[in-house]
This record gives C-alpha cells, structure tokens and sequence, in this order.
C-alpha cells in the first residue's frame, strides 16, 4: 500500500509540474508574439524570419526542423512570406533539386524593426528571476528538451 501512495505522490507532481511548465509557457507566448500582429506576422512567420535572419538561407526541412514545425506547415508560412516579399526561394546551386529560402531586404528590414521590441518584451517577461535562476531554467529546460526516447 505505501508503495501505491508513493507512486501516487509522484504521478501528482510529475503532472503538476508538466501543467505549470505548459501555462508558463503559453502565457509567455501568447503576450510575446501580440506585437507581431501589427505587422501582420503569425508567429511561424516570425519563427522563419528569425532563423533565416541569424542563419542565413536554409532550405524549408532545415527550417521546420529548426523552428519545430512540420514541413507540410512551413511551406504555406513561406509562401506567405514570399507573397509579402519577406523571403525568396532560390534553387540550390550544388545541387538543383533543393530550395534555398533566403530573406529579401524587405524581409531583413522587418525584422531589424521589430527584433528589439521582441528581446525586450522578453526581458521583461524574465526578469522576475535571477540569472542563476534563468540559468537553472534553461539547464532544466535543455535536459527536456533533449531526451531521446
């Protein structure tokens, strides 16, 4: 019977813990990306935007993969980049069968412009912790994020 009640125990704070770490999350998220919608971006679009700006020109499986979204899903976020003049595809000269998405200078512009706003929101968001705190955050949120099953 104690044994029950230990893995009861752990059960609860395992789902407890899962639960605090997704609301955290999400409200983080959802306040962070509201400046995104004055400039009509989603946050995948940003996502892209982002990756290609730091990265330079990826092909879409490299950026689905980087920003954790499905390719099926990246190809309509860059079409609609693309659309916007934010990005192109280019063919790949080593080897033609590839894609390159690259930003435009559009696509640059915009996101110079807003980047800083982001980073700050950010800041504010996370300054209600110490750096070893952030640092504890981070360590622990790596040890998640790369467990292989």
């Amino acid at each position: 019977m104690p044994r029950q009640d230990k893995t009861s125990k752990n059960n609860d704070l395992v789902l407890s813990s899962y639960i605090k770490l997704m609301r955290a999350a999400d409200s983080i998220t959802n306040r962070s990306h509201r400046h995104l919608s004055d400039v009509k971006l989603s946050f995948s679009q940003f996502a892209v935007i982002e990756a290609l700006y730091h990265l330079g020109p990826l092909c879409q499986r490299d950026i689905a993969t980087k920003i954790l979204k499905s390719s099926r899903n990246i190809t309509m976020v860059v079409d609609n980049l693309e659309k916007r003049n934010l990005v192109l595809r280019e063919r790949d000269a080593g080897d033609r069968r590839y894609l390159n998405v690259r930003l435009t200078d559009e696509g640059r512009a915009l996101f110079e412009s807003i980047y800083p706003r982001h980073v700050e929101f950010l800041k504010g968001e996370m300054e209600i912790l110490s750096a070893g705190e952030l640092e504890e955050l981070g360590r622990l949120c790596r040890i998640l994020g790369t467990r292989k099953r």
